[in-house]
């Protein structure tokens, strides 16, 4: 094996495991707001809530993670990427604890405020982070490790809830040492959160900050590790597309008309078309779902963590193929995916018979066929729009806008996920379930037009030619 052969082996080993410790911020992402999913009933108990009450306690979270993301990248260009991943971690870390000790409602959506934000941050700084370290042939397949990340981590959340639960006999029933199981889920999120931030403080700082500020012996420090060779002529690259004079401004997002910069106007929409399709949904209507299919409630639990399991397999079938087939035939495919599995359930929930309290009535083989047909739209967002949208946020934006536009997308995405949320029970009780699978439908239809006529491939670009 040539000494070329293996420095390129060992950078690539060492670019692997700091984006490995980057993504943590996404498998935290996914933990977070997920680990809420089993404790929602007790909760609502232990503090006698109403279920307005009850649902901003789930939501408010959404709007905290879109402040959090949309701070992230002023604070990610002023203090460094790796300060705003151990903020972040702080954060969490105080969530987790006060969400767990919580004595009332409103303390409570205090610590999960706390934590929306942190989770924010996370989904801003990590792609970004990712996208800024990786050698442009890998850096797709990096760049997904933040969905695998988060999708693990709402698996591990889900499987936490699970095992608590039945170890105690339910939610609100006391688990070690006599505290209730529900707050225990939400302790389990402590040991990732430290380890999150002793991660962080140990991987270098992203080489384009460091040419940023001007540390330009540091970035060529951390880019001979990452490229192996020669980096001047890479550094030289580098502050020809970073403005030294000043900070990045939310300013520079604009054009000269005063509107936002047609790439920030794409990224956006990215952003909040990957929740209109309404994956969020998919997982609250699971449970009813599988039990008008015929299974009982702790089979439907089994089911759902079955469904987090798929979710992961095709995240790694996204990182197989998104640096071969590129970035924008992933996202086609799961549109048209998508499209005919949302439009096969809002059809057959559209028509069934409604049973005594108003819940389709999914009998024999239509449920099957509505089963099969949630596990493929499960599939299609899995390889498509779940990991490629963060790949594509973290790369298509130039050097001198990526913190703060990525910012602006990742907020929206928040604010397009709140939407969604808290639009879903309304239009389930006034429309009925085939009405709202009908507008995810055209969410997804939408998506297809959306790709077609304005996202770029960036496969194997520079970030420096973006």
């Amino acid at each position: 094996m040539t000494s070329t052969t293996t420095r390129r082996k060992s950078s690539t080993f060492y670019v692997v495991l700091i984006a490995g410790a980057a993504a943590l911020g996404g498998f935290l992402f996914g933990f977070d707001t997920a680990v809420i999913n089993g404790a929602v009933g007790a909760l609502a108990k232990a503090f006698n809530a109403n279920s307005v009450l009850t649902g901003l306690a789930v939501s408010l979270a959404l709007l905290g993670s879109a402040i959090g993301a949309f701070y992230a990248g002023k604070i990610a260009d002023r203090y460094g990427r790796v300060k705003a991943m151990v903020a972040a971690s702080v954060l969490f870390t105080i969530s987790a604890i006060g969400s767990g000790i919580a004595f009332g409602i409103w303390d409570f959506i205090f610590w999960r405020l706390l934590g929306g934000i942190a989770v924010g941050t996370a989904s801003v700084i990590a792609p970004a982070y990712i996208a800024e370290c990786s050698p442009s042939h890998l850096r797709g397949r990096l760049g997904s490790l933040q969905q695998l990340a988060i999708v693990i981590g709402i698996f591990i959340a889900l499987i936490c809830d699970y095992f608590i639960a039945v170890s105690a006999g339910s939610a609100e029933s006391p688990f070690l040492f006599g505290i209730a199981a529900w707050r225990w889920m939400f302790w389990t999120e402590i040991p990732p959160a430290i380890l999150y931030g002793m991660s962080a403080l140990m991987i270098p700082e992203s080489p384009r900050y460091l040419v940023a500020q001007g540390r330009e012996p540091e970035a060529a420090n951390v880019l001979a590790k990452i490229l192996g060779g020669d980096v001047l002529a890479k550094i030289d690259e580098i502050r020809q597309t970073v403005l030294r004079e000043r900070e990045p401004r939310f300013s520079d997002l604009l054009s000269r008309n005063g509107g936002l910069l047609r790439i920030v106007w794409i990224g956006i929409g990215l952003s909040v078309l990957q929740q209109f399709v309404g994956i969020n949904v998919i997982f609250y209507y699971s449970s009813v779902l599988w039990r008008a299919v015929g299974f009982s409630e702790k089979d439907s639990l089994t089911i759902t963590v079955i469904t987090g399991a798929v979710n992961i397999i095709t995240t790694l079938i996204a990182i197989a193929f998104v640096d071969k087939f590129g970035r924008k035939p992933l996202l086609i495919l799961g549109s048209i995916g998508m499209t005919f599995t949302l439009g096969t359930m809002a059809y057959l929930f559209g028509n069934a018979p409604l049973d005594a309290a108003g819940n389709p009535n999914l009998t024999g083989s239509v449920g099957t066929v509505a089963l099969i047909a949630a596990n493929l739209y499960v599939f299609c967002f899995g390889f498509s729009w779940g990991p490629v949208v963060w790949v594509l946020l973290g790369e298509m934006f130039n050097n001198k806008i990526r913190a703060a536009a990525l910012s602006i997308a990742a907020a929206m995405q928040w604010v397009a996920n709140f939407l969604i949320s808290t639009t879903f029970p309304p239009i389930l009780q006034y429309f009925g379930l085939g009405s709202a699978y009908g507008l995810y439908t055209i969410a997804a239809a939408t998506s297809l037009f959306f790709i077609l006529f304005f996202v770029k491939e960036t496969k194997g670009i520079e970030l420096e030619d973006m």
